[in-house]
């Protein structure tokens, strides 16, 4: 595993020992890879995934910053028809900038509490 990776790893971790999903207030799970993105709304209590995004079932073939946030905006009519208002943030050990950033900013601009 190269210095990047372990780095990212490391991150992930740290940022999952204090990110934990409830039934009242799910995981929000972010996983962007190079060609993909997946989204993942999680009750860590009950071990339940409530509702779930992949790029290619949403049409979306390129991964930049305007389809993160074209993907986020589908994904909350999910998150509500869930009957989800609030939820935590994973950002998987990404940093909190450029498609992370506008997921996040998606979810607020349809009313999702983050």
């Amino acid at each position: 595993m190269n210095a990047s990776a372990t780095r990212l790893k490391q991150r992930k971790n740290r940022i999952r020992a204090k990110v934990s999903g409830t039934s009242e207030r799910p995981r929000l799970s972010v996983n962007i890879g190079g060609t993909t993105i997946f989204l993942q709304l999680i009750d860590d209590t009950a071990g339940k995934t409530l509702a779930s995004l992949h790029s290619k079932k949403a049409g979306i073939s390129s991964v930049n910053m305007e389809s993160a946030a074209k993907m986020a905006t589908t994904f909350a009519d999910q998150i509500k028809k869930a009957g989800v208002s609030t939820l935590v943030f994973d950002r998987r050990g990404r940093k909190y900038h450029g498609k992370v950033k506008a997921i996040a900013e998606a979810l607020r601009a349809a009313d999702i509490t983050l």
